[in-house]
């Protein structure tokens, strides 16, 4: 059985995303794409951080990490990636609302997890087999995670810019012991991976 791991961006002052998420903006007005620019921008420099990200045989994500939405779904939106994610494979999204599964072009499936992620994480874990699982995020979705012990692996992609408030990483979370397994250090972000 492979581990559970958990990437995310994160500003110096720890935040996932600012507030006021919408379909413009994901991660909110103050953060736009920076959080993600070294990916999209610099994406060979940082290949096998972007490969590790996708390198998973299932994933987890909360609701608004699949859309800014609230409330019953938008049928005609199928997440922030056009017809192709990068997933190419099974996502579990965290929600409070039903949905039929969404199949999409190079293996993708999302599929709308309503009874909490005790059940995602087993859906999680019986499609990937042998593989490893990924909690894609966003913050709050991976604070749950960590709080309940799930996550093995933490790698955290570390942006040098403040936010100054939004959405954090380790809110609510009780003490927990990492030891640093690796650190990368460029201009556009640290990469640190850190083991439990």
């Amino acid at each position: 059985m492979g581990i559970v791991k958990a990437d995310l961006a994160i500003s110096l002052d720890g935040y996932s995303a600012g507030h006021d998420q919408t379909l413009e903006y994901p991660f909110g007005p103050l953060a736009g794409e920076r959080l993600h620019t070294w990916m999209f921008d610099y994406g060979d420099k940082h290949k096998a951080e972007v490969d590790a990200i996708v390198g998973a045989g299932a994933y987890i994500m909360g609701r608004n990490m699949f859309t800014a939405g609230r409330g019953p779904w938008d049928l005609d939106w199928k997440g922030w990636w056009g017809d192709n994610p990068p997933y190419h494979g099974p996502v579990f999204v965290l929600t409070h609302y039903a949905r039929d599964p969404i199949p999409m072009e190079g293996g993708t499936t999302f599929y709308f997890v309503t009874d909490g992620l005790t059940s995602a994480m087993e859906q999680a874990r019986a499609a990937a087999g042998d593989r490893d699982i990924s909690i894609a995020g966003g913050a709050t979705t991976l604070n749950e995670y960590l709080a309940a012990g799930y996550v093995d692996e933490l790698r955290l992609h570390v942006v040098p810019f403040t936010l100054g408030s939004g959405t954090r990483v380790f809110d609510g979370v009780p003490p927990i012991e990492f030891g640093s397994t690796s650190v990368r250090h460029t201009p556009e972000v640290t990469h640190m991976t850190l083991r439990r």
